[in-house]
């Protein structure tokens, strides 16, 4: 969820439609992740050596993507 945070701040999403329905959950959780690698985002390929991709870093401490306390 805080990489949705960082990703979205202060965005609400609604009922069907909403911004993520149109691609599935595993795309964005990629895009939230993964840092893009040669200007791409792991895809659905099960081949993808995902051990090569940079995860992104976690916000700071005292970030508003943060939702819950440590």
């Amino acid at each position: 969820m805080t990489g949705i945070n960082r990703a979205y701040p202060g965005q609400e999403f609604g009922p069907h439609p909403d911004l993520t329905c149109h691609e599935l959950p595993e795309y964005r959780a990629c895009g939230l992740y993964f840092k893009p690698h040669a200007g791409r985002l792991p895809d659905d390929d099960p081949d993808t050596d995902l051990s090569v991709w940079e995860v992104r870093p976690a916000p700071p401490t005292g970030s508003p993507a943060w939702t819950l306390e440590a």
